[in-house]
């Protein structure tokens, strides 16, 4: 509340009020549409209502309402600008995003198949492929010849291709899937 004092209060409500024609008329003018300044008045009137501890009595309540009713037009035109209006759902239908389990099944195959290699190529992969290491990092903390980190790493990389089943690059990454499903409905 913006005071303990009833004077106070009913003033504020009272001059809040009294603004109502003027917040209208200039939503209006700012909207071009009469149900979208009654809506633009409404939220100005539930901010200052909300806010009303902020207004200082004695200083123009008209000004600061017509603060906050321009402040809100223009942050509800941000807000339109990154809308996209759908309304019978064409746009949305043709949105797609893949559930969430493949790739957590994705994830839980990779990591069987990575247990599969022998230790030293899971290591090399590791190091290079997941702590993101240069091959001469790499072969420093294995304590081995760079050429051979490079030749782990690449029986690595074959051996977790032939354990995933994956043939190809385009079977890499999280649209495998519909890579794959995409490849069988345009199959003539």
């Amino acid at each position: 509340m913006i005071s303990e004092d009833p004077v106070i209060a009913r003033t504020f409500k009272k001059d809040l009020l009294a603004a109502l024609p003027s917040l209208r008329a200039f939503a209006v003018s700012l909207t071009g549409r009469h149900h979208a300044a009654d809506d633009l008045v409404q939220d100005t009137i539930m901010k200052a209502w909300a806010k009303q501890d902020h207004f200082e009595p004695g200083t123009n309540i008209k000004a600061w309402l017509f603060t906050i009713l321009r402040n809100e037009f223009y942050s509800q035109m941000r807000k339109h600008g990154r809308e996209v209006s759908d309304p019978d759902g064409i746009f949305t239908s043709q949105l797609s995003v893949h559930p969430q389990q493949y790739g957590s099944l994705d994830m839980q195959d990779f990591k069987r198949a990575l247990e599969q290699l022998p230790s030293d190529q899971r290591e090399a992969i590791i190091l290079v492929g997941a702590s993101g290491f240069a091959y001469e990092e790499a072969a420093e903390i294995c304590g081995c010849a760079v050429g051979t980190i490079k030749s782990r790493i690449n029986r690595a990389r074959n051996k977790l291709q032939e354990l995933l089943g994956v043939t190809g690059e385009a079977d890499y990454g999280p649209d495998a899937h519909s890579a794959a499903v995409t490849k069988r409905a345009f199959a003539v």
